[in-house]
């Protein structure tokens, strides 16, 4: 685990560093044509059931008052903001949270404390590992979205069918972890491989 943790500080810090002007140039889009915080926070679980910040950049209106569950093409998801979702770069500041060790690149996404109370007592092994950026349920729901809208019930299918399989591929990821299959995770995410249908 020294290993994962220190490819994070260095490729985090790394990151932050070359991005950059890119993260300020997103900054300005951001306060020109969305008024309003330039950064979304919310609280998620970390490891060991540990409360933090995570930050992303804003793609919303302010005040809304939609689900917790994202669907392509929602009102609420502002034109920039689509762009920004679809590129993943609203994804960006999250490097500051694998930087200061409330985050993984990979692992599983982290929840908001909602979620997280519905484990199970086998599940919370979910929780014994820092949350990621990245990880074999965030590929397999790459297009998330774009299925949450094709459904008559978002709400309803994310709860029943797309979140207790996260769950089970996130087990099992933890159970087969190895730093190897940290870096092919790694590698299939900037790469934007599809995911072996082994992990699937």
């Amino acid at each position: 685990m020294l290993l994962k943790r220190g490819f994070d500080i260095t490729v985090s810090l790394i990151g932050l560093l070359i991005l950059l002007p890119v993260l300020l140039f997103i900054s300005i889009l951001i306060k020109a044509v969305m008024p309003g915080p330039i950064l979304f926070k919310q609280i998620r679980v970390g490891k060991n059931g540990k409360l933090f910040t995570m930050y992303k950049f804003r793609t919303m209106i302010i005040n809304h008052s939609g689900s917790s569950v994202s669907v392509k093409g929602e009102s609420r998801i502002t034109p920039l903001g689509s762009i920004l979702r679809k590129l993943k770069l609203d994804e960006l500041p999250e490097l500051w949270n694998i930087l200061i060790g409330d985050m993984s690149f990979i692992g599983p996404r982290p929840d908001v404390p909602g979620y997280a109370d519905r484990l199970n007592k086998d599940d919370q092994i979910i929780l014994s590992v820092r949350p990621g950026l990245t990880g074999l349920a965030t590929l397999k729901y790459i297009t998330e979205e774009e299925i949450l809208a094709q459904q008559k019930n978002p709400q309803h299918y994310n709860d029943n069918v797309i979140y207790p399989d996260k769950v089970r591929i996130n087990k099992r990821y933890i159970n087969e972890w190895s730093f190897w299959l940290d870096m092919q995770i790694f590698f299939w995410t900037i790469t934007g491989s599809k995911l072996p249908d082994k992990y699937r």
